[in-house]
């Protein structure tokens, strides 16, 4: 069975009280488009920072960060396109919303496919801009409070031993006490240890709850979350 390096993940600072309140984090060359677009987030009383390129913005960039990130995609140096994955590598959170000046198909479907959560063709209307922003705000929060989710049960499951997941996976596949301690050529009353181990350590009232968790194990798994650092 496949150990999870929980150890090995890092953490960002998720707390209410985070010093990175939600910001948006404009970059675009054109500095008339981005002071516009920094008016107008504003206007709803939302912190705002502008970039002038993909490169200054990486220079500060830091994984505790809160909030979205609205960028053109064809600027001088890096593109649009290109932060987009240099952020996933880095395994940055923040929703990002795609502007441009061309109504490129190829370059937007490239786009959502990275991630984007939206391609917006310049000029756009400003209720339309401001919709997107409050989603990508709103898509920030719930993508962080579902990764708080995942790292309660990454952090019940570290506290397992070797012999306890090969149990839990054995439990998930549906095997009874007996079959297991076949399996594993254990005797009933230690599987049965075991079990009452693993649900105290993963705080699970219930198969199913139990059943809930190893799925959610298995998606980190699949997508290979690792959540951005904290101090």
């Amino acid at each position: 069975m496949d150990t999870l390096l929980i150890s090995d993940r890092n953490h960002p600072d998720m707390s209410p009280d985070s010093e990175f309140p939600p910001t948006v984090f404009v970059i675009d060359d054109d500095m008339g488009f981005a002071e516009s677009a920094k008016y107008l987030i504003e206007s709803i009383h939302k912190p705002v920072v502008v970039f002038p390129s993909a490169d200054e913005y990486l220079a500060q960039f830091d994984p505790r960060q809160t909030g979205c990130i609205v960028s053109d995609v064809r600027m001088p140096g890096m593109s649009g396109l290109e932060l987009q994955e240099i952020l996933r590598e880095r395994n940055c959170l923040l929703p990002i919303i795609i502007v441009s000046a061309f109504g490129d198909v190829p370059i937007a479907v490239r786009a959502m496919k990275a991630g984007a959560i939206h391609v917006l063709k310049k000029p756009f209307d400003d209720n339309d801009f401001l919709e997107l922003i409050q989603k990508g705000l709103s898509e920030d929060a719930r993508r962080r409070e579902e990764f708080r989710s995942q790292q309660v049960v990454l952090d019940r499951y570290d506290r397992l031993t070797d012999r306890e997941r090969e149990v839990f996976e054995e439990v998930i596949e549906g095997l009874s006490s007996k079959e297991i301690g076949q399996r594993l050529s254990v005797s009933f009353k230690t599987i049965e240890a075991h079990r009452a181990k693993i649900m105290k350590k993963m705080e699970a009232d219930s198969i199913p709850q139990l059943l809930r968790m190893w799925f959610t194990i298995q998606q980190c798994r699949v997508t290979k979350t690792i959540l951005p650092p904290q101090p």
